[in-house]
């Protein structure tokens, strides 16, 4: 890695987590009023809906932003016009298909939503895939050249603009359709405030057929990968809603929410800056490029591995510090106290998953990364019903803890198969994760203070 490149990543690394620190804070305080303000059904229902409408996204991917920050000519006006064109071409196919799968969809979920509010929630809310399909290329440029403070600013800005928007419709009108309506309000802000920020250049329709042809190349896996992954990360909310209630999936979407802090923080440096900064590096040989990632990994892991055990250790504490003071739905919430520590606890996997991933991404391998999709998909398909029914609540939330050991399995098998294998890196760091949550557990018990599960034990 150059000094040059090297500086750009660190900056890159430093807004990601800057930005993304801010957006989660935002997004905490609007949250934190909402769920004074709306029931828990409410935010279930909206969970299911978001779901939908990023499943049929992610089926629909053609690997477009991939393709303006990956290929060569990222820079060329033909090629981002064309990219541009396919992204409106795609916002109203995700739009049609809303439309087309709200009545099944609404009948599939008729017990858990007697209103029959699903059949028009979600072509209302698939509207949003419009907006985002006109929002201008300049963000993938940015995003390309790892402009990332310029990324987060905007990504703030505009955050917390729709934030006062929810929290306004909320509280004049406290239903799920305030929800709905800011998540349109949004998309059209990013949409247009997406045009203002390069008044060099602007997009326009054109439809370059080499370009077509590049896009597709590379995209055809990343289609696949992106709609193996929505199934691996959504299954555990279209099963839960379909086990439990609107109500229960709501609590356990913030549950899981929080938990997955740790997750997210990766998974923006993966792809604003890890992704991009390898990519800039295929020229070296193998042998070099995995001695630079596993030399950037060192402090990234074992940074994560105490934020993760600590987490993990106060996860209940969280819970009621946030939701439980002047919270008349309480009783519904507390049941996220005994869910967060434990979906903390197996975040580790998916951290490794998300350091190294993108390496196989950026050598133009994104099979691997659907591969270890498919099996985390499996594993909760599968092992989360026959765990809820042997075991409860409980049974189905720890099998969605265990669900990233088998994506990082076989992400492992990736990258050995291309000679990048960190395997000895992830023993070392997984080892110090596990004394170090032991050592925080077994501070918190000694002080009388209980294990985080411990309202389980107390029938709550």
């Amino acid at each position: 890695m150059t000094h040059s490149l090297k500086q750009l990543a660190i900056r890159g690394a430093f807004w990601t987590i800057a930005g993304f620190g801010g957006r989660q804070l935002l997004r905490l305080g609007s949250n934190l009023i909402m769920t004074r303000l709306l029931r828990p059904e409410f935010f279930g229902l909206m969970a299911l809906v978001t779901t939908i409408k990023i499943g049929i996204e992610l089926f629909s991917d053609y690997g477009i932003s991939q393709s303006v920050v990956n290929n060569r000519r990222g820079d060329d006006p033909v090629f981002l016009d064309t990219a541009w064109s396919l992204k409106v071409i795609r916002g109203f196919q995700i739009w049609v298909l809303s439309f087309i799968l709200a009545y099944p969809i609404a009948q599939f979920y008729r017990g858990q939503d007697p209103q029959g509010e699903l059949l028009y929630l979600l072509p209302f809310v698939g509207f949003t895939a419009v907006l985002d399909g006109f929002s201008s290329t300049a963000l993938l440029s940015w995003e390309r050249h790892l402009e990332v403070r310029k990324l987060m600013i905007y990504d703030l800005a505009v955050t917390a603009v729709s934030l006062i928007f929810f929290v306004v419709l909320c509280w004049l009108s406290p239903t799920v359709w305030s929800l709905a309506i800011g998540n349109v309000v949004s998309g059209g802000i990013n949409m247009v405030a997406s045009h203002f920020i390069d008044s060099r250049y602007r997009n326009r329709f054109r439809l370059d057929q080499q370009v077509l042809k590049d896009i597709q190349n590379f995209g055809k896996w990343v289609a696949v990968a992106s709609a193996i992954m929505f199934m691996a990360d959504q299954a555990d909310r279209f099963i839960l809603a379909k086990l439990l209630s609107f109500e229960k999936l709501g609590v356990y979407t913030i549950a899981y929410t929080l938990a997955s802090i740790p997750r997210d923080v990766i998974r923006e440096l993966s792809s604003k800056v890890i992704y991009p900064a390898i990519s800039k590096q295929l020229d070296l040989p193998r042998s070099h490029l995995r001695e630079k990632i596993v030399k950037q990994r060192w402090l990234l892991l074992l940074g994560i591995a105490v934020s993760l055990a600590a987490l993990t250790t106060c996860g209940d504490w969280v819970i009621m510090m946030l939701y439980q003071g002047r919270n008349k739905h309480w009783d519904q919430y507390q049941h996220a106290t005994w869910m967060m520590p434990i979906l903390c606890s197996g975040i580790w996997f998916s951290v490794l998953f998300y350091t190294t991933s993108p390496a196989l991404m950026a050598i133009s391998k994104p099979m691997y990364s659907a591969q270890s999709n498919f099996v985390r998909f499996a594993m909760i398909g599968i092992g989360m019903p026959l765990a809820f029914y042997q075991f409860g609540e409980v049974g189905a939330i720890v099998m969605v803890a265990l669900s990233d050991l088998p994506l990082y399995s076989v992400n492992l098998y990736g990258l050995k198969q291309e000679k990048l294998s960190c395997t000895m890196q992830d023993l070392y760091c997984t080892a110090f994760f596990v004394i170090v949550l032991a050592l925080f557990l077994l501070t918190r018990y000694s002080f009388g203070l209980g294990l985080p599960i411990q309202v389980l034990w107390q029938g709550a």
